[in-house]
């Protein structure tokens, strides 16, 4: 089991521009941004959702047209960007699986290769229409850097689905996303990013949200890719937000991260934040 104690980690969530079905050229954005992640000494290094196909899809057939399988080519740049610079790559895809169905996914590798994936549970809007849901928990993967968990974009909504990976012992939860932009009142800020901030601080874990800008087939997306420390407060960012000034931008945020205190639940000499739960009661 890695020892985190007193080892404070390097996090970088890179908030990227990407263009629908140009897998080649986004998949050339996520080494470029891997490679400026690492030349700031990150070690581990979250992108956003749907990587390599971008979102917006015309329908379900332009979707399994842009998917592919967990040990296709974005796995294979992945896992090799991760073996070369010593790192942990974790990222969204859309997965061709075995079973010939479609899934909203993201996969985690390191020096060894790919660790595992993640398919999304809760599908947002028209991904219905294009992905099957996934029917397992999100996976604690022990890394070198520490425990590391992932799920993706409306996923984090759920407080249910984010205790799971907190109560399996996750230092980290990592979020690759896609938020399309919405109207919020003036002077606040997107109730998506806070609401990762609510999540970190209920279950004293870590987490880096790495989102997307530019429009997408008229859809803009809100930016606001964050690190939040365990106390749910803001390590890094939240990145550059579609606002009235304009579409969010490329940004790469980094953080050093002490994950040791993912480990220590307590919010008081009195309290903590797993013990003190009643189950029972809920």
């Amino acid at each position: 089991m890695p020892d985190v104690t007193n080892a404070p980690v390097r996090v970088a969530a890179c908030q990227l521009t990407i263009q629908i079905a140009e897998p080649e050229a986004n998949r050339a954005a996520a080494a470029a941004a891997i490679a400026a992640a690492v030349g700031r000494g990150a070690q581990i290094v979250v992108l956003p959702e749907l990587t390599p196909s971008g979102y917006v899809f015309s329908g379900a057939q332009e979707a399994r047209s842009l998917s592919e399988p967990a040990c296709g080519p974005t796995a294979r740049q992945w896992a090799d960007l991760a073996r070369v610079h010593g790192i942990v790559v974790i990222g969204g895809f859309a997965e061709l699986g075995d079973d010939g169905k479609v899934y909203n996914s993201a996969l985690l590798a390191d020096r060894s290769g790919v660790r595992a994936v993640y398919r999304k549970a809760h599908l947002w809007d028209a991904e219905a229409d294009c992905f099957i849901p996934g029917d397992r928990p999100p996976p604690v993967v022990e890394t070198e850097f520490g425990r590391i968990s992932m799920m993706i974009c409306y996923d984090v909504e759920f407080p249910e689905w984010v205790r799971l990976p907190a109560l399996a012992g996750a230092d980290l939860l990592a979020v690759p996303t896609n938020w399309p932009s919405e109207p919020s009142p003036a002077g606040e800020r997107s109730i998506l990013t806070v609401n990762v901030q609510a999540a970190a601080f209920a279950n004293r874990m870590f987490i880096a949200a790495a989102c997307r800008c530019g429009t997408e087939r008229g859809v803009r997306w809100v930016g606001g890719s964050i690190i939040t420390g365990h106390d749910g407060y803001p390590l890094a960012g939240p990145a550059s937000m579609t606002g009235e000034a304009g579409e969010a931008a490329s940004e790469i945020l980094i953080a050093d991260c002490d994950l040791s205190l993912a480990r220590n639940k307590a919010t008081g000499p009195r309290n903590d934040s797993h013990a003190d739960r009643r189950p029972e009661l809920y």
